[in-house]
């Protein structure tokens, strides 16, 4: 059995379908980046469809959205084939998602984000004293 551990990107929003037995199943869209960057500046990429199952895909797809970092967990990774738009036949890589973690981004599709709280102002330092405090130091300290 073939896994695949490790940092990826979600390549789009997921979907979350149902199955005829009401069993939801979310498609998420994998990009591992792998070895050094091409005469283009950019690290190849293999591009991994993974499936979530059951009520985890449910709770966790508003998180995962285009661009999101996540740890991930595949087990059963196969090739698949499939039919491209221009009706040549494409291979994908594909497996089961058995763990899944945001480690950035990822912000719920459903919230909007909450406006910045505005900066409290401090009041202003209270100087020392005259006669004992550092207005009695040189300026030109050599550090």
């Amino acid at each position: 059995m073939i896994q695949i551990f490790g940092l990826a990107r979600i390549g789009r929003d997921v979907e979350v379908r149902n199955t005829t037995g009401g069993d939801a199943v979310a498609s998420v869209s994998l990009a591992f980046s792998y070895g050094r960057k091409g005469d283009d500046g950019k690290k190849p990429v293999q591009w991994v469809d993974g499936a979530l199952w059951g009520k985890r895909a449910e709770a966790l797809a508003p998180y995962f959205t285009k661009g999101a970092l996540v740890t991930v967990a595949l087990e059963d990774t196969h090739i698949e084939t499939f039919k491209k738009a221009d009706g040549t036949e494409g291979v994908k890589l594909a497996g089961r998602i058995t763990a899944i973690d945001l480690a950035g981004g990822g912000q719920p599709q459903q919230q909007a984000p909450a406006p910045a709280p505005k900066p409290q102002q401090r009041p202003a330092p209270q100087r020392a004293p005259a006669g004992g405090g550092f207005e009695d130091m040189a300026d030109d300290v050599p550090f």
